[in-house]
């Protein structure tokens, strides 16, 4: 058997190999990591829990905020030096996707809440979702698929860093002149909530670097819970708002969803990129940090503002995963070197 293990932020040494095995470690974090491959299978029964028994869940409530910085520090720890020196590697698709994923997805979401008829604490939800930095999974998906790595990991750095800012300017851009926006505030909160983690798991791996490599697939299992617990309190925080606006939202997110990952891909083709940075492109334009916009509806708009970002949240990682799995079937022909321009 073998295989390689990835956090969703990052690459991983990992190598699922008989030796591996053979140390209680090695199969620790190989049941982790079998762990994190159903994901979304763990999120839509959270889902369904917190519809079903949504008190338990309402009582995390305050641990929203906390859960999302304790993931923003896992993706730091997880990044190197090398990482951050890949930013340089592909300037054109790096500054391509960048483009799509901070207009593509904001425009879109905008446009599908008019169409939709979306309240204006729906449409808040949905621009948040669209303007926020590239997911958590997306770099899993775009291994898996055959995507060029090195380029996810650059996006999903520099997507980061930069919705310190653009995030609430989008946001205020697009319906500020409507609703309310506390730009200012949201631009510190998203400093602590995103930026600062970050820096300080940076700051940590390159003091404990050799030693977090081998523990990834653990690491990335607390994220995962993580994401479990925010997706699990918004849910129940909606609940009663779900038979009637659940099917609409749901509806808007699928969407939102399919606009991103097409226009990523084809937006990568049609400007010349090859399949492989397209793929690329499909994931980290198409799977927002949806636990980021939850996180920011509930601090500073209403819960329903947040009922977006965790449909999003289930969503994007099941249609992550079957446009995964369908393109790991059809892999990138590289021989002849034409091949890889017309591959699917």
């Amino acid at each position: 058997m073998s295989g390689s293990c990835r956090f969703p932020c990052n690459h991983c040494p990992v190598t699922w190999t008989p030796d591996y095995f053979s140390s209680a470690s090695g199969l620790i974090c190989f049941m982790f990591d079998a762990f994190n491959r159903l994901f979304p299978v763990w999120a839509l029964l959270v889902a369904v829990a917190a519809v079903l028994l949504p008190a338990p869940l309402l009582a995390l409530s305050g641990w929203v905020s906390p859960l999302l910085m304790l993931i923003m520090f896992l993706m730091g720890v997880t990044l190197s030096r090398a990482d951050f020196a890949a930013v340089f590697r592909e300037p054109r698709a790096l500054v391509l996707g960048l483009v799509l994923h901070y207009t593509l997805m904001p425009l879109a979401a905008w446009g599908i809440s008019l169409l939709l008829g979306l309240s204006p604490e729906l449409t808040i939800g949905m621009l948040l979702v669209g303007a926020v930095s590239s997911g958590t999974a997306s770099n899993v998906m775009c291994w898996i698929s055959g995507g060029n790595v090195a380029l996810a990991v650059s996006l999903a750095i520099v997507s980061t860093l930069l919705s310190v800012v653009l995030t609430p300017l989008i946001v205020w851009g697009l319906v500020g002149q409507s609703v309310s926006v506390p730009i200012s505030a949201m631009l510190v909160s998203i400093a602590k909530l995103v930026l600062l983690p970050v820096v300080l798991g940076v700051v940590v791996h390159q003091f404990l670097g050799a030693r977090i490599k081998r523990w990834e697939p653990c690491l990335a299992s607390l994220a995962v819970l993580a994401i479990l617990v925010i997706i699990g309190v918004v849910v129940a925080a909606n609940q009663s708002h779900l038979a009637r606006l659940g099917p609409l939202v749901a509806l808007a997110v699928i969407l939102h969803n399919g606009v991103g990952l097409a226009g990523g891909y084809w937006g990568g083709r049609l400007c010349g990129l090859d399949a492989s940075k397209s793929r690329t492109l499909a994931f980290e334009v198409g799977m927002q940090n949806s636990a980021l916009a939850v996180t920011l509806a509930q601090n500073f708009f209403s819960p329903m503002s947040a009922l977006p970002g965790a449909l999003f949240s289930v969503w994007h990682n099941i249609s992550g995963s079957l446009l995964a799995a369908w393109w790991k079937r059809h892999p990138i022909q590289r021989a002849p070197d034409s091949a890889d321009k017309n591959a699917p």
